[in-house]
């Protein structure tokens, strides 16, 4: 009897300790991850599915920059007030409706000290029960909000609201505003809800026909294609999607520049140039000038190389000279030598005929 109300007891402390060592029998649902670019806005939903009555008393949701790092308060909500703290003020804000157990959090300008671990917490009237869920925010590079294009060429702006909840976007808007004047012009419009083709009053007349919507509308995409780009496109465009009441927007300011120009050597660029440009003479004084140059040149070069044949030859025959000369002087003195010796000789035989 004693050993049945032993193993009674057992089981029933047992789930209680379990209860209690789990945190007061917490709900934790599964991390999610949320991808979006510096200065853009993040939707991080945190809602409570649950069909039984439950009134929602408090939110909290915290910032951990990694696994092990310490804990930051980004926003609490208690007795119908919302509060967003330190560097979190005037960015983060809560969207969720209350009364839904949505205690969504909106987070604008997103910045790279951003990227990390949002724990949302959720507390019940009357109840130990702790809801939670985490989203692991990953921040990218800005993406450029000035575009170059030039004139004739398409362009693709993106107009994308990252959210972990599927909220579908109930409008897109796209305005424009050229450069020095302050009024808007519509671009697009578009409502998913109503499920109406895109369609334009004679006033839009200036994008009718260039403007497509590109983007997925049911991941909240609301990108816009513009074709055949004119000087007259230059300006701000800004981007609207609304999800209910929520607005997220994105501003591009759209430059235009003229194509750079491409010589192509056609009979029909030739023709032009013939007839109505003075490109054609510059062209043909500068090959004159340079064949002058040319012939001018050779000309030098082969009076030079003449003058150095010519000097090279009277070098040579005077060293022929000069080899010549002292010969020439030595059989002169041998010749000289032997006419006076004949003669001295001569001289000497008379002078003893006559003595005899």
């Amino acid at each position: 009897m004693e050993s049945g109300m032993f193993c009674l007891l057992k089981l029933i402390l047992i789930p209680v300790l379990l209860d209690y060592s789990l945190g007061l029998n917490d709900l934790i649902v599964s991390s999610l991850e949320l991808t979006v670019h510096v200065g853009d806005s993040a939707l991080m939903g945190c809602v409570f599915q649950s069909t039984e009555e439950k009134r929602m008393t408090k939110v909290d949701w915290m910032f951990s920059s990694g696994e092990h790092a310490k804990e930051d308060f980004v926003l609490y909500y208690y007795a119908n007030l919302s509060v967003a703290v330190g560097r979190f003020q005037n960015r983060a804000h809560l969207v969720g409706d209350i009364s839904r157990k949505d205690g969504s959090l909106l987070l604008q300008n997103v910045e790279e000290a951003d990227q990390g671990n949002y724990t949302c917490e959720i507390r019940f009237e009357m109840e130990s029960q702790v809801f939670k869920r985490t989203v692991a925010l990953h921040v990218l590079p800005e993406e450029p909000n000035e575009l170059v294009v030039h004139v004739g060429d398409s362009i693709q702006m993106g107009c994308v609201f990252q959210s972990t909840e599927k909220k579908r976007m109930t409008k897109v808007d796209w305005m424009f505003s050229s450069e020095g004047h302050a009024k808007e012009e519509i671009v697009l419009r578009y409502h998913p809800k109503l499920n109406l083709p895109v369609r334009y009053p004679q006033n839009w007349s200036r994008f009718q026909n260039r403007v497509n919507l590109v983007g997925d509308t049911s991941r909240n995409d609301g990108s816009i294609l513009l074709q055949g780009v004119k000087e007259s496109d230059r300006g701000s465009y800004t981007c609207s999607i609304h999800l209910g009441n929520l607005t997220f927007r994105k501003t591009f300011v759209l430059h235009v520049v003229q194509k750079e120009l491409r010589t192509l050597v056609t009979p029909e660029t030739l023709r032009h140039e013939i007839l109505g440009g003075n490109h054609l003479v510059i062209i043909v004084g500068i090959v004159c000038a340079t064949v002058l140059l040319l012939s001018v040149l050779i000309l030098t070069l082969k009076k030079r190389n003449k003058s150095s044949e010519t000097s090279t030859t009277v070098v040579k025959s005077l060293e022929n000279a000069k080899k010549a000369l002292p010969e020439k002087h030595i059989y002169t003195s041998i010749a000289t030598r032997e006419v006076i010796e004949e003669e001295e000789s001569s001289g000497k035989s008379e002078a003893t005929y006559m003595t005899m």
